[in-house]
């Protein structure tokens, strides 16, 4: 339910509106907005059925959510979120490139990577500390180690860090090194996870599951804002379907689809997506194109030596030219890199 405002409410009218919404059990989510601030309740609808809420002041009216997602609908939030990471923000008009090596090897390596990556304008380094992998036998990742890498190579460059946490009993450990956990394909569903980042503050890169529909990432998100962090950037990293020639399917679609729905930010993985290295290029400039806040791709010097998803890795030259090439594709639909 959306408890929505006048314009000029005052702080003593909301919280009197949000005392009584507790009272009754239920938990108020306060948005404001730049037309509309609102109230939105999560809960038993019913108990607040039989209370006159349009008699409070400050109240205009009372509408139903009828999405089964509810914090991250559009209906409970109007405006588009812009997700603030230390000064980095995710959602406005900047399109946010984070880039760097599907997994984290060697320390000098990783600020090879980084420092190339900045200077041609990624914001934000990423890098796998744990990796989920279809083999046992692969590389799983160096663990705590890799994250340290991780957290002085971005203190060294200046950026800042994603990487991906894989079990709730490692969330506290990789929220030391982290500035955004990243919940992989393979977790989207994994609600015990979600829950677990849903209580802490820190910011959630969210991939869509492999085999995962628009409603479902939307519900998945919905697990982690109903625990209390509404700090939430979805990813669109391509879909399992027949396709012969692709890792996945690069389903663009679900740029403008999401932002229809929900009011948090979307970015694409273009290297998931196709899974060729040859396919980045174009894969990102539609995304930027179809309206995508960012870019999360993977940059590896050599990645013939790589020891995760070289196929699917650009070298850092290439990588170069095409940060340029961006920035003609974002100036056309009014953005900038």
């Amino acid at each position: 339910m959306i408890i929505v405002l006048k314009p000029g409410v005052t702080e003593q009218e909301i919280n009197h509106i949000v005392e009584k919404i507790e009272k009754l059990g239920l938990k108020p989510w306060v948005s404001k907005g730049v037309q509309k601030s609102i109230i939105g309740v999560i809960g038993e609808e019913d108990v607040l059925r039989v209370q006159p809420l349009e008699a409070f002041p400050g109240v205009e009216k009372v509408l139903s959510i009828l999405k089964p997602f509810k914090l991250v609908s559009r209906e409970f939030k109007p405006d588009d979120t812009i997700i603030d990471v230390k000064g980095v923000k995710i959602g406005g008009k900047q399109i946010i490139v984070m880039a760097g090596p599907c997994a984290v090897e060697k320390k000098d390596l990783l600020l090879e990577i980084a420092r190339e990556v900045k200077k041609s304008g990624a914001k934000i380094l990423r890098g796998g500390a744990f990796k989920p992998r279809t083999s046992p036998y692969s590389f799983q990742g160096l663990g705590e180690e890799g994250l340290r890498y991780l957290r002085e190579v971005a203190e060294q460059t200046g950026l800042l860090v994603v990487t991906e946490v894989m079990d709730t009993r490692d969330v506290s450990l990789v929220e030391k090194y982290t500035d955004i956990f990243q919940i992989g394909a393979r977790n989207m569903q994994n609600f015990n996870l979600l829950k677990e980042v849903g209580q802490s503050k820190k910011p959630v890169l969210l991939k869509r599951g492999m085999s995962s529909t628009v409603k479902e990432l939307l519900m998945s998100a919905e697990y982690i804002a109903s625990n209390g962090n509404l700090n939430i950037i979805l990813c669109e990293r391509g879909i399992r379907t027949f396709t012969e020639y692709t890792r996945n399917t690069f389903d663009i679609i679900a740029v403008p689809l999401v932002k229809e729905l929900s009011h948090l930010p979307i970015i694409v993985d273009p290297s998931h997506a196709t899974g060729k290295w040859g396919l980045v290029r174009p894969a990102c400039k539609a995304a930027v194109a179809i309206g995508a806040d960012g870019l999360l791709i993977e940059v590896h010097p050599s990645p013939e030596d790589a020891l995760s998803d070289g196929v699917q890795s650009i070298v850092p030259e290439r990588f170069d030219a095409l940060m340029r090439e961006l920035k003609a594709v974002a100036k056309a639909v009014g953005r900038e890199i």
